[in-house]
């Protein structure tokens, strides 16, 4: 199963894949645990039966983030062809679920251009402008002040909007000023936007 970072397309269905295989894993290493203990002593009451117990914590807090990522529909395939042909290399980050207090949302695609933050969502449940703001503080909060971040849920103007980027990308980055950040060494300013994205998402 060829490994999928966070942040690119197709990220979801290998995280899918591999929470599954890890939770089934971590399951079945108390089971054995506690098979082993009862063969072994012929009764329930042993050491061996207490390991499995605690052995099952971290499974079950596996199987929650599995539950979690088994709630998400990855992005089609046409709708990321799309976005990517439109974004012209701009910096791009794919299937981000982000974490918020009310909701988590599946951001589809955000596009990093200068001060321009443009996320597009399909979630029915997203409400734009509390995920515009969530992202804002967060981004405040890491030094990143002057950033418009806008989430849009029709894919057509989202495309018109990321198109509008790619052609002038030099006119949303004229008079930014950036300092490299030590906890990511030879990023860009967008790279480093995209970073903390990243940190919020699942």
């Amino acid at each position: 199963m060829k490994k999928v970072k966070k942040g690119n397309y197709g990220y979801i269905r290998y995280e899918k894949k591999r929470r599954f295989l890890m939770t089934l894993l971590m399951f079945a290493l108390p089971i054995g645990i506690y098979v082993i203990g009862y063969v072994t002593v012929k009764s329930r009451l042993n050491l061996f039966t207490v390991i499995a117990i605690l052995g099952c914590l971290p499974a079950c807090r596996s199987m929650v983030g599995l539950i979690m990522m088994l709630m998400q529909n990855p992005m089609p395939q046409d709708r990321y062809e799309a976005i990517r042909d439109a974004a012209k290399g701009l910096t791009t980050g794919y299937e981000l679920i982000i974490t918020a207090y009310e909701h988590t949302s599946l951001v589809e695609a955000a596009v990093i251009c200068g001060d321009q933050i443009v996320c597009f969502t399909s979630d029915a449940k997203t409400d734009p402008a509390y995920l515009e703001k969530h992202i804002h503080q967060n981004l405040s909060s890491n030094g990143f002040t002057d950033t418009d971040v806008k989430v849009m849920k029709e894919l057509k103007p989202y495309l018109q909007r990321v198109t509008t980027l790619a052609q002038s990308p030099e006119k949303y980055r004229e008079g930014l000023r950036f300092t490299p950040d030590e906890r990511y060494p030879g990023l860009s300013r967008e790279e480093v936007i995209c970073q903390i994205l990243l940190t919020l998402s699942l």
